[in-house]
């Protein structure tokens, strides 16, 4: 898509701060970050969403769950992290090309009582 602004990014047409790069993904971190670590994990291959996804991608998002749990161990928060995504408006996607958040790195026990998401 012309104007998607990870497309920009995996044509190098747009900067950004990249963790890791192969045929099919990049892994690049987020200019907002919702905590420590936090990287987006993108198929090169234009997809919007889970709702977008189709049986000859199913390799594609495996790789993507198996990235997280590498890129986890890289950046040292193998013990503790979360993996999210957003499908659609309405679950907050604000941009339209599929992508995993890979969030981690905080120094807290996790307390569900206080967890608003």
């Amino acid at each position: 898509m012309e104007d998607c602004i990870f497309c920009k990014i995996i044509k190098k047409e747009l900067p950004a701060d990249v963790e890791y790069e192969d045929e099919d993904l990049m892994v690049f971190r987020n200019i907002k970050p919702l905590a420590p670590v936090h990287l987006l994990i993108v198929p090169k291959k234009h997809i919007v969403n889970i709702s977008q996804v189709a049986e000859e991608d199913i390799n594609l998002m495996g790789k993507m769950v198996l990235t997280a749990k590498k890129m986890a161990e890289k950046m040292g928060i193998i013990d503790a992290f979360r993996t999210a995504t957003a499908n659609g408006e309405n679950a907050g996607q604000s941009v339209y090309h599929m992508h995993l958040h890979l969030t981690g790195g905080w120094k807290t026990k996790y307390n569900r009582d206080e967890d608003k998401a």
